[in-house]
């Protein structure tokens, strides 16, 4: 390697939002980060909704009063308007 033209490469302590932490080296320094392998779905098997900036609680909000495209809703005055129609004994 050339001398001179490299950054410095210090050991660096990475914080988890799960709390978990450990030490690794970087040209950056200590970092905070939000997943880490100990909480990360695909290593876990577990599913986990990672909610950036309210975007899951928006999307739920968003979405819960929609209804099914097909699947219409009687509404209660037309039910009462039609009288019950008896079927032919056979």
């Amino acid at each position: 390697m050339k001398e001179g033209i490299h950054p410095d490469y210090h050991s660096a302590r990475v914080a988890c939002a799960c709390g978990n932490t450990f030490v690794t080296r970087s040209t950056r320094g200590d970092m905070q980060i939000d997943v880490c392998s100990a909480c990360h779905p695909f290593y876990t098997g577990t599913q986990k909704l990672i909610d950036t900036a309210g975007r899951v609680d928006r999307f739920r909000k968003r979405y819960e009063k929609r209804v099914v495209p097909g699947a219409r809703a009687a509404a209660p005055a037309e039910t009462a308007a039609k009288p019950a129609e008896e079927k032919p004994a056979s």
